[in-house]
C-alpha cells in the first residue's frame, strides 16, 4: 500500500513535470516568434529612415551632422547584437530621429512636401507598431519568467536550463514617445 502510494506521488510528479517541461518550450517558442515580430518592425523602421534622410536631403545641406547621426545609429541599430544591444541602439536611433524631425521644422517648404509627409505619416506608423511588438514580446517575456522563477516549476526549468528571458526595454522616461512629427 505504501508503495503504491509513493509511485502514485512519482508518477504525478512526472506528470507534473512534463507538463511543465511542454509549457516552458512552448513559452520559449512564443517568446521567440514575439522577438521575430519585434525584429520585423525595427527591419521597417531602418529601411524608411534612407528614404526619410533623402528627402531631407534635398531641403537642407548646411545641418549634415544630423543626418550623419541617424545613418550612423542606423547602421548600429541594424547590428546590434542581443536584447540589451539593441535596445540601447534603437534608443540612440529614436533620440536621432527627433532631432532629424526638428531640424526638418525649420524648412515650410519639407513639412509641405507630398513625399516628407507620407514618409512621415509612415515612420508614425511603423513606430506604434514597434510598441505593439514590443509589448507582445514582454508580455511573453512576463510569462516565461513567471513559469521560470515561481515555486514548484523553478524546479523543473532550473533542471533543463531554462533562463528568465530580458525584457526589451526604453531607458528613459522622455524615450517612451514616439518621435514627434508635426505636419
Amino acid at each position: 500500500m505504501l508503495v503504491a502510494g509513493i509511485g502514485g506521488v512519482l508518477a504525478l510528479a512526472l506528470i507534473y513535470a512534463g507538463w511543465v517541461y511542454n509549457r516552458l518550450v512552448a513559452l520559449q517558442n512564443q517568446l521567440r516568434e514575439a522577438w521575430s515580430g519585434v525584429d520585423v518592425q525595427l527591419k521597417r523602421r531602418h529601411d524608411l529612415i534612407p528614404n526619410l534622410v533623402e528627402c531631407v536631403k534635398g531641403y537642407r545641406s548646411h545641418e549634415q551632422n544630423v543626418l550623419e547621426a541617424v545613418a550612423r545609429e542606423r547602421s548600429a541599430a541594424q547590428t546590434a547584437q542581443g536584447i540589451p544591444g539593441t535596445a540601447a541602439a534603437e534608443n540612440g536611433l529614436t533620440q536621432n530621429l527627433r532631432s532629424l524631425f526638428a531640424v526638418a521644422e525649420g524648412y515650410p517648404d519639407l513639412k509641405a512636401d507630398q513625399n516628407f509627409r507620407q514618409l512621415s505619416a509612415t515612420l508614425v506608423e511603423v513606430e506604434n507598431d514597434i510598441q505593439f511588438a514590443r509589448r507582445y514580446y514582454n508580455g511573453s517575456a512576463r510569462d516565461l519568467n513567471n513559469l521560470v522563477q515561481t515555486f514548484p516549476s523553478l524546479l523543473v526549468a532550473r533542471g533543463f536550463k531554462f533562463h528568465p528571458a530580458e525584457f526589451f526595454e526604453i531607458e528613459t522616461a522622455t524615450e517612451r514617445n514616439a518621435p514627434e512629427v508635426k505636419l
